[in-house]
């Protein structure tokens, strides 16, 4: 059995990464509707990636009794002034999302809760990934000043990016 404030905690974080779906999925439309599509399907597939974490705490809180409470999905922002400033509030938002993975840990620990440290411990190595992902392609997307033959490259080529999840 799960204590009380892990509980809240996690229906906490199934939040927060239903709207990191919902705010990656917004990236998409405007990228979608700017005729970029390879940066419009590299946020689509983010947006599975936060879905299928979501679905980790949800069945991870399921399995170890706690109730889950589901809560109305702050709605994202879907205006932006370039394919650099839609990057740069990703990675922002990985940084955020990371302080709040790295809460949720300190809480476990706090809370002596060894299974619930050792389920945080892949979602802490994940954002390691997230975060060097982001901040690579904003590099990659200052280097050419978002502009010209290579956003035509960068475009093609996470058009081809895939999501598989992982077997529970």
């Amino acid at each position: 059995m799960i204590s009380k404030n892990l509980e809240k905690a996690i229906n906490e974080q199934i939040n927060k990464e239903l709207y990191s779906e919902y705010l990656y999925m917004a990236m998409a439309a405007y990228l979608d509707a700017n005729d970029l599509d390879g940066f419009a399907h590299f946020f689509k597939m983010q947006g599975d990636e936060e879905r299928f974490h979501a679905m980790k705490l949800y069945n991870f809180l399921d399995e170890r009794g706690g109730r889950i409470i589901l809560k109305a999905i702050e709605k994202p922002d879907h205006e932006f002034d370039s394919v650099i400033d839609i990057f740069e509030k990703a990675y922002k938002h990985e940084q955020y999302v990371t302080k709040l993975i790295n809460n949720l840990m300190d809480l476990a620990i706090k809370e002596n809760d060894h299974a619930t440290k050792s389920m945080l411990d892949w979602f802490v190595d994940e954002q390691v990934e997230e975060e060097a992902s982001m901040e690579h392609l904003l590099n990659k997307l200052k280097m050419i000043g978002g502009k010209g033959n290579g956003m035509l490259m960068l475009d093609k080529e996470l058009g081809t990016r895939t999501f598989t999840p992982e077997e529970e």
